[in-house]
């Protein structure tokens, strides 16, 4: 059994980030990259299934050098193959789907997993799109994945229950939080990694069908007022400044 699985690598969740002098995109100066943290999912049930099934796990990022970081980390959890596939990491949902499709046609992949968005621009288009691109089964939103020589079972949450798909393999299925949790690598793994070569691929596919006009961060927040008083003056106070200057009431 051969999977794909695709990570992006994003900024980490507790970086404040600025934009950057065109309006249009983020300044990277010191920015901590990390792996998606769906995408983390997605690789740790590729492992699993490794584990199990005797798979072999190929890892695959858009981007440009620093994206190496994602996968070598990849590899040190235990992924087999890496590839950097050399393109736009901030292309849009189509733009990565048409890429990822492009490299993963006749690759005999039996599976390609993902997370079910890219933290940062909460992208969760891709999976699908990549899936109707190849003309595969999908599931998106995965909390539960279960294979059975060509035909797979996944279990998604939905309002007030759980919706189960079944399909045929080769599939594109997407991980939610939930579906399993990621191991941390282990020194042996991380030494390991350093000696594994990263395979470099030029992108193809379609260009980009959208992009970004102008980015901008949420406005300041203005300092919190301290009510003077006993309860019930502080309760009126509120009540007026709810009226009067919130316009809410």
């Amino acid at each position: 059994m051969k999977i794909l699985v695709a990570l992006k690598q994003v900024p980490d969740t507790e970086t404040k980030v600025k934009v950057a002098a065109d309006g249009k995109s983020l300044d990277p100066t010191d920015v901590k990259w990390i792996t998606s943290p769906y995408d983390e999912y997605a690789l740790e049930e590729a492992i699993r299934l490794k584990e199990s099934a005797q798979a072999e796990v190929t890892v695959i990022s858009l981007g440009d050098e620093k994206a190496k970081d994602v996968l070598r980390n990849a590899l040190a959890l235990g992924a087999d193959n890496a590839i950097l596939l050399k393109g736009e990491s901030g292309a849009d949902a189509f733009a990565a789907a048409s890429a990822l499709a492009a490299y993963a046609k006749d690759k005999g992949f039996d599976l390609i997993l993902a997370g079910n968005k890219g933290m940062g621009g909460d992208n969760g288009a891709v999976g699908s799109m990549l899936a109707e691109l190849l003309g595969w089964a999908q599931a998106y939103v995965v909390v539960k994945l279960e294979r059975s020589g060509s035909a797979f079972k996944a279990e998604r949450e939905i309002e007030g229950g759980a919706e189960v798909v079944e399909g045929n393999l080769p599939a594109v299925v997407t991980a939610q939080k939930g579906l399993n949790e990621p191991r941390y690598a282990s020194l042996k793994g991380i030494m390991a990694a350093k000696k594994k070569t990263i395979e470099e691929v030029e992108a193809a596919g379609q260009p980009a069908a959208s992009g970004w006009s102008s980015l901008a961060l949420p406005p300041t927040r203005p300092e919190g007022r301290k009510l003077e008083g006993d309860a019930a003056t502080q309760a009126r106070t509120l009540l007026a400044l709810l009226k009067d200057e919130a316009k809410v009431l």
